[in-house]
């Protein structure tokens, strides 16, 4: 199965979010690392995953796994 690897600028056009909005926002909240998003060869470059952010998209709201936290995050629980 081939991933489809999106820079932030890239995934921002296709989710109608701001770039800074990603970064400061959903990553690390909303976007797992290892899940949606990867650091190759272990460095500052961020390149996400567009097949399991897509599949959480279609799929956000019916799931009740995700645990409101106090400072605005989720516990993927």
């Amino acid at each position: 199965m081939a991933s489809t690897f999106l820079t932030t600028e890239e995934l921002s056009q296709r989710i109608k979010y701001d770039p800074r909005t990603i970064r400061e926002q959903l990553k690390d909240a909303v976007l797992i690392e290892g899940i949606h998003y990867i650091r190759p060869f272990g460095r500052r470059k961020i390149l996400y995953l567009w097949e399991a952010i897509e599949q959480d998209l279609l799929v956000s709201g019916t799931s009740g796994l995700a645990i409101p936290m106090a400072n605005g995050g989720v516990c993927h629980g």
